[in-house]
């Protein structure tokens, strides 16, 4: 498998380690981490990962906004949102934002493999 990079955004800490090892696992390179929207576009623009997984709920700014901003530096980012509130508002609004999918927390590794793959291979 090719070797895929990937930005992990959560404001828990706690959260980007499970996220981590599920995709290292599977044969994913996390290749940067960020706890807010703003540090999101920044890495973003600096690493140019093939995937970004964005968390929604962030201080500074949130996962949409971040989305909204990695989209204007990057009209072909690919971008996973995930979230605690399995809102469907939040859900229409992400794709609207320019997300691929959305996965809901707590996250069950199958479910995150599943998008991962859907959306980069």
């Amino acid at each position: 498998m090719a070797d895929k990079t990937i930005l992990l955004v959560d404001d828990a800490a706690f959260m980007r380690m499970m996220l981590k090892d599920i995709l290292t696992k599977n044969g994913y390179t996390v290749v940067g981490e960020a706890e807010n929207g703003v540090k999101a576009i920044e890495k973003f623009k600096e690493l140019k990962p093939d995937l970004c997984i964005l968390d929604i709920t962030m201080p500074e700014m949130d996962g949409i906004q971040a989305a909204k901003g990695i989209k204007a530096a990057d009209s072909g980012a690919l971008i996973i949102m995930c979230s605690a509130m399995g809102q469907q508002a939040m859900v229409i609004e992400s794709i609207q934002a320019g997300a691929r999918d959305f996965i809901v927390k707590p996250f069950q590794a199958d479910r995150v493999i599943e998008a991962v793959k859907k959306v980069i291979g």
